[in-house]
């Protein structure tokens, strides 16, 4: 069973991170859901509340096939300042692990973010804005909550498969991704 990480803030996008950990669990993986926050509950962007599985802290020396992180404001500036989280990021960068991100979270590599000026800038490679998912290597990367469905079936194609992503789209009636 694979083994994935997916942290959330106060100020995750709520549709993003719901679709990223249903997803995933309807294809088998073993989702944590952890808090970066002093406490398990979190209350996201639009004023829902999501209950994590654990504190980020419990996390530190796991080993995860996937980190996936949700975007929202203010939850992906509450995510970049996670000290704890950047220790796991590191180790799962480092060791070639499969890590992802979608909204307000660009990374280094050929990425796609959210449209607004401030993360468009934030890229350091901008030759694919408009890809609704990015993959470059062991790193995916979506626009936003419109694209979450999409970001989530690449991330079990990531971990599983096409015939995977393929089944769980199918059984979600989704269009394509």
């Amino acid at each position: 069973m694979k083994k994935v990480l997916v942290p959330i803030a106060n100020g995750s996008e709520e549709i993003e991170s719901v679709c990223i950990i249903d997803t995933l669990r309807r294809a088998g993986a073993d989702v944590t859901v952890a808090s970066v926050e002093a406490t398990r509950e979190v209350t996201c962007s639009r004023s829902v509340r999501i209950l994590a599985d654990a504190l980020i802290t419990d996390c530190l020396g796991n080993v995860y096939d996937l980190v996936a992180l949700p975007g929202g404001m203010p939850g992906a500036e509450r995510l970049r300042d996670s000290d704890q989280l950047k220790e796991l990021l590191t180790q799962q960068k480092q060791s070639g692990r499969l890590y992802a991100a979608v909204c307000a979270s660009p990374d280094d590599k050929q990425a796609t973010c959210y449209p607004a000026q401030k993360f468009v800038d934030a890229l350091k490679q901008k030759d694919n804005l408009e890809q609704r998912v990015v993959v470059d290597g062991n790193c995916v990367t979506s626009r936003g909550p419109g694209t979450a469905l999409e970001f989530a079936l690449q991330l079990v194609e990531q971990l599983y498969g096409a015939a995977k992503a393929q089944e769980i789209q199918k059984a979600m009636l989704v269009p394509s991704y």
